[in-house]
């Protein structure tokens, strides 16, 4: 999960191109959720996920009750009960169904969602196009947040989705892989960061950020180097061989009480291939076998950490990371038709630092120095969460295009492991 919003400095004041990018975006999560069934998009596999057709109606609830409703004269619900069965957690708008479960929506229809979807569409299509000046500088920022809302909103879409049929004993596929192709995993190389003073957090006039990214600060950072590539499915591996899931030695405390509890041996996804000890891994393409060059994903917080201790490394603060992408990264983004993690093939500065997998960090999820949170309903989507979280950096194999950027601050609970999450080592000099 992560923050909402704090608007860019221009807050695309051109409405006709912010529809533009409205209309992009949403066709995108459309065209992600295709693919599925209608019995695909009703399944919840576990709490901390959604169903695809909740993720369709969510984002359209959005735009709806905090767009539509208070700025569109005469702006008639879709349906009325949708404001309770879409509403994720914000107290502030009055009860919502309860999470653990979204997966009973049996009704409204998949196809009512795409009716609610299309009206929400309509009406936001004539708003842009019609406002008034006084309304397009009360929206502006709102729809630019809206639509970042919505591209998190895509890449949960795809995790819930692996999860959801990862459970399925047929392991079916979300979609056919196109290609199937082996690389050497390429050496790594140690970046020396700076080690003084240096500004964090985004800075006002470069574009749009959530409001966990601000405000910009110094920080001291002491001498350190971190790895310019991923710690491949090989690497990670020899951890799994010389029993780094059975030594106490390198886990922490409350690591160690969760992979006794889960009896967790290898990362998310992960199965014994028969008795010739080999490793599958469920992905969105199916089952296939562990490609030793490919960045190990779905590790969590605890077993990143473990790793690293393993290594005789560490793992790096955001700040360390936020630093080092500043001199310079490179990654790629979402593709729909191969969303899965990719063998290093090149790039510059911090390497794989989008495109693959999130970068659990050393860095708990705390308010910036002067952080306060938005007036009204956006606030709660923030500062209630900065506590027993853990910071990610970078982006992963299902983070839309145009959604990264060197302050992105992501957070899930150590524990976590179903996302896209991965490692990236440091240590000091």
């Amino acid at each position: 999960m992560t923050a909402i919003a704090q608007p860019s400095s221009d807050a695309h004041s051109n409405l006709a191109q912010a529809a533009v990018r409205y209309k992009t975006v949403r066709s995108l999560t459309e065209q992600l959720a295709a693919p599925l069934s209608a019995e695909d998009q009703c399944v919840q596999s576990m709490p901390d996920a959604s169903p695809t057709k909740w993720h369709l109606a969510h984002t359209t609830w959005f735009f709806e009750t905090m767009i539509l409703v208070p700025h569109l004269p005469g702006y008639k619900a879709f349906d009325e009960t949708f404001f309770y069965l879409f509403n994720s957690y914000y107290e502030a708008l009055g009860p919502r169904h309860p999470r653990p479960q979204r997966g009973l929506l049996t009704r409204p229809s998949l196809g009512q969602v795409m009716d609610y979807r299309h009206h929400v569409d309509a009406a936001m299509v004539n708003l842009l196009a019609s406002a008034s000046p006084a309304v397009t500088a009360r929206i502006a920022s709102l729809v630019e947040l809206g639509w970042n809302h919505e591209q998190q909103h895509q890449e949960l879409l795809l995790t819930d989705i692996k999860h959801a049929f990862s459970c399925n004993p047929l392991s079916p596929a979300y979609i056919a892989r196109a290609e199937d192709y082996s690389l050497e995993a390429m050496p790594a190389r140690w970046i020396e960061g700076p080690h003084h003073i240096v500004e964090v957090g985004h800075r006002a006039g470069d574009g749009f950020a959530f409001d966990n990214e601000t405000p910009r600060h110094p920080v001291l950072l002491q001498p350190y180097r971190i790895a310019d590539r991923l710690v491949t499915n090989g690497e990670y591996r020899a951890f799994i061989a010389d029993g780094g899931y059975k030594r106490a030695e390198f886990w922490l405390s409350d690591g160690w009480a969760t992979v006794q509890a889960q009896g967790w041996q290898a990362p998310g996804y992960w199965e014994r291939d028969g008795d010739d000890g080999n490793w599958r891994v469920f992905t969105l393409h199916g089952l296939r076998h562990v490609d030793d060059a490919e960045p190990v994903a779905h590790v969590s917080f605890f077993e990143a950490a473990a790793y690293a201790a393993w290594a005789g490394k560490r793992l790096p603060t955001e700040f360390e990371w936020e630093a080092t992408a500043g001199k310079g990264m490179s990654g790629r983004h979402l593709d729909p038709a191969r969303p899965h993690p990719r063998s290093l093939v090149g790039g510059d500065g911090l390497r794989q630092a989008t495109g693959e997998v999130w970068q659990w960090t050393r860095s708990s999820y705390d308010p910036y120095p002067g952080f306060k949170p938005l007036t009204g309903a956006l606030g709660e989507y923030n500062g209630k969460f900065m506590v027993g979280q853990v910071i990610l950096r970078g982006g992963s194999c299902v983070t839309p295009e145009g959604h990264t950027r060197p302050t992105y601050r992501n957070f899930f609970p150590p524990s976590a492991r179903w996302q896209f999450s991965g490692i990236r080592l440091a240590e000091d000099l």
